[in-house]
């Protein structure tokens, strides 16, 4: 008896559940940090899930080319460029990268996009009024990645601190106006029973 018990200890030691005094090698947690951590993944989540519908719709509304709102009474165009990466919750492929100027509006994403896959990333060319910024985003937390601002006009240094400070703010507020042209939509009535419909048709190629 007392041979299979040090036998039981010696397994959870070497398992790391317990440190060589016997005492629990895990550190305990209290119950209200595993209840707020879990919240946190659960936020996390949904976020992830939103973002990704977001630059999903995103892709489909830029292919016509066409503003996808108006910022300070000017229009804001989107086109998608470069690498996009495709995920999914399920099945047997949950991910997929495409590269190349036009490999975002190719047949190969849409079919991927039919099949459940969503925009986890994407480089974006936003074109406002006559001003150009080229930004990598994500669905996971929508933060600027490898942003390229318009050209500076400013000459002296402290004036173009400013201007390249001003011209990032004023990305980040394009950036939140498509965020909530999707939002907008997404919360319309016509959502389930227009645009899942558009979406669906175009991803099929018809």
């Amino acid at each position: 008896m007392a041979s299979r018990q040090a036998a039981r200890a010696e397994a959870r030691f070497l398992r790391g559940e317990t440190g060589v005094d016997g005492a629990s090698g895990k550190e305990e947690l209290d119950p209200s940090e595993v209840e707020q951590a879990k919240a946190r993944e659960a936020l996390l989540r949904g976020r992830t899930w939103l973002g990704r519908e977001c630059l999903t719709w995103l892709l489909w509304k830029s292919e016509s080319t066409e503003p996808i709102t108006s910022v300070d009474e000017q229009p804001l165009s989107v086109v998608f460029h470069g690498r996009l990466v495709l995920r999914a919750g399920a099945g047997d492929v949950t991910e997929l990268s495409v590269k190349g100027v036009t490999s975002p509006y190719s047949p190969l994403v849409r079919a991927a996009l039919a099949k459940g896959l969503l925009v986890h990333g994407a480089r974006l060319q936003l074109t406002h009024g006559e001003q150009q910024y080229d930004v990598g985003v994500d669905a996971e937390t929508f933060d600027v990645k490898g942003a390229k601002l318009p050209a500076l006009i400013q000459e002296e240094e402290g004036e173009r601190i400013t201007e390249r400070l001003e011209l990032a703010g004023r990305l980040s507020h394009l950036l939140d106006a498509l965020v909530q042209a999707f939002v907008t939509e997404r919360m319309s009535r016509g959502w389930a029973s227009k645009t899942v419909p558009a979406l669906q048709e175009w991803m099929a190629g018809r």
